[in-house]
């Protein structure tokens, strides 16, 4: 270490540690002696924060903490065939906290101690969430994190931290390659899964690229953009290159339909390209084997283990939240339904594959300012989690689950055990209180007050334009917010736990705002020992390829990989395109 040029002494591990990890199958590049684990010592140059801060740095920074930790671990020569990240947006550890009172509540048992299918994974980490401008990030960084091990700007998908906002052009060999771009490249199959239109900003991390994530049909692109040559996500995900995506799942039709073109289920609804393009009919031609599936009785239909490819999308914009789902007139699979699908469909790969499923409107339901949504929204997404582990064997599938990023949602007061999680605390006004008081605890001004709350957010209590002063109930979309001028409301009388209550918001916002601490990692199969400690989140994609032979050797063969087999370097966009359009 000490031989090292001054600017590399910096290494993310301990003084003198070495990332013992298995070679890159099938790599020419020292594979052999990785396979032996052999030492790989990864140099990270020292450099001012932020100002130093490169795609390139970010790069080699995740890799060697990757490989730090899976040193640590002892995890080396732990491979897996198959990948799947469950992407929770938004869950908080709160959000996490209070999803398991109320799904043991919900079971008869005892919430406090009950755990979701993900909490009872062996390993776990924190993932620290900032993107390389923002302190509170958004889901469109964040995912990039995850999915390409660089960190970049809010709003970014797929694309470093250099251009600007916006900028088309500029976003030209700024392209960072994706996991399931290098699954693909591999040979694997490779899936999107998700509970919001498959091109919003999570879903389209895995598979886009450009520096505005509301880019999501033409529609919305600029008259720059356009004459740029930059193309919406719907149209990325369909002109997909080499075989395409084997499994694409959830909503967002209209971002596929030329404009003014009918939706087969809502009247009101209608497509919304302005290139005449149909990409749903193009997908079906393009995949004469493959079906397209827009409801749940098609869905189920399928004869799921000769269905080479599959597209659903189930609904014109995002899918319904789970306690509206069993109403929809035309039935809509769950989360869960939909992840073991993509499984059936996916597990005939001999090669293995990547998959990831978001339980997106968690986030949605958080920023609507509304617990019962998201707390219901997470045990569905436990569900899936579930299911998953269902289909698959831990012995050659590692399972991540993790969020993008938290929210302001707060769990507080002293209620006692087993209080209604969505009720009214009852039980100590203090930490110093000895006994709990019968009934609703007060606040220092003797009004009762819910165990969870928002630090902002549309349940703030004073009149809006859509809602009157006092308690809100969803849903509130408010363009305008006064003061409360009547202090808090009394809740001694409200149903708190009704669906559609929103909890007290202390800064009066029309959306409650992401938060930006740390979120858990849960990990489980090989690698998974990997995840432990405080990582950063583009570390994430590190261990995961680290411990996938087959994402490891493409990332090898393009140029990525030091002498010992490990990834350090950015892989060059322009390279993966040319090597899929060739068909190699």
């Amino acid at each position: 270490m000490n031989r090292l040029p001054s600017a590399l002494r910096r290494v993310l591990c301990p003084a003198g540690c070495a990332a013992l990890l298995a070679g890159c199958a099938g790599v020419a590049t020292a594979p052999a002696a990785a396979d032996r684990g052999a030492a790989a010592v990864i140099g990270v140059p020292a450099i001012a924060r932020p100002s130093g801060e490169t795609p390139a740095w970010w790069f080699r920074a995740g890799a060697a903490q990757a490989a730090a930790a899976s040193a640590q671990a002892q995890a080396g020569g732990q491979r897996a065939k198959n990948v799947i990240v469950f992407l929770g947006d938004g869950m908080s550890l709160p959000t996490i906290a209070a999803a398991h009172i109320l799904a043991g509540q919900r079971a008869g048992v005892d919430g406090e101690s009950y755990r979701l299918s993900f909490e009872r994974f062996p390993f776990s980490a924190l993932s620290r969430t900032y993107e390389t401008d923002q302190q509170t990030p958004d889901s469109a960084g964040t995912m990039t994190a995850i999915m390409t091990g660089v960190k970049t700007r809010a709003g970014y998908i797929g694309v470093s931290q250099l251009p600007r906002r916006d900028d088309c052009a500029g976003s030209r060999g700024q392209e960072l390659v994706t996991t399931l771009e290098l699954a693909a490249a591999a040979g694997m199959g490779t899936g999107a899964v998700t509970t919001t239109r498959i091109t919003h900003a999570t879903p389209a991390a895995t598979y886009g690229h450009l520096p505005e994530r509301n880019w999501e049909v033409d529609a919305e692109l600029t008259p720059e953009a356009k004459a740029q040559g930059c193309k919406d996500f719907a149209a990325q995900l369909v002109d997909f290159p080499g075989r395409g995506l084997t499994v694409a799942m959830g909503g967002g039709r209209t971002e596929f339909l030329p404009a003014g073109a009918a939706d087969p289920e809502h009247s009101t609804a209608v497509g919304r390209r302005l290139d005449g393009r149909n990409l749903i009919a193009e997908w079906t031609a393009r995949h004469p084997q493959g079906r397209y599936v827009w409801n749940q009785h098609q869905l189920d239909a399928l004869d799921l283990a000769h269905t080479p490819q599959l597209l659903g999308l189930f609904e014109p914009s995002h899918m319904n939240y789970e306690h509206e789902r069993p109403h929809d007139t035309a039935g809509e699979p769950s989360l869960a339904q939909m992840t073991t699908a993509a499984i059936a469909v996916l597990r005939q790969n001999p090669n293995g594959f990547f998959l990831m499923v978001e339980g997106g409107r968690i986030d949605h339901a958080l920023h609507a300012g509304n617990a019962f949504r998201a707390l219901d929204e997470t045990i569905a997404f436990a569900e899936a989690v579930k299911a998953a582990q269902a289909a698959t064997d831990p012995a050659d599938t590692l399972i991540v689950v993790t969020a993008d990023h938290s929210h302001t949602m707060t769990f507080a007061g002293y209620p006692r055990r087993g209080n209604p999680i969505l009720g009214k605390v009852q039980g100590h006004t203090s930490s110093y209180d000895e006994g709990s008081a019968p009934g609703n605890a007060p606040d220092a001004t003797g009004l009762p007050y819910t165990t969870l709350g928002f630090a902002s957010g549309p349940g703030y209590t004073g009149a809006s334009d859509r809602q009157s002063e006092g308690p809100k109930h969803y849903p509130h979309a408010p363009s305008q917010i006064s003061p409360a001028t009547r202090g808090r409301p009394n809740l001694t009388d409200v149903d708190t736990t009704d669906p559609d209550y929103l909890q007290e918001a202390t800064v009066p916002l029309k959306a409650e705002t992401h938060g930006g601490e740390d979120v858990a990692i849960f990990a489980n199969g090989p690698g998974a020992a990997a995840f432990h400690g405080e990582l950063e989140q583009n570390a994430i994609f590190h261990i995961i390829v680290q411990h996938t032979p087959r994402l490891r050797s493409e990332l090898c063969r393009l140029g990525s990989c030091n002498a010992a087999g490990v990834p350090v370097d950015r892989p060059r966009y322009a390279r993966w395109l040319q090597q899929e359009q060739q068909g190699r």
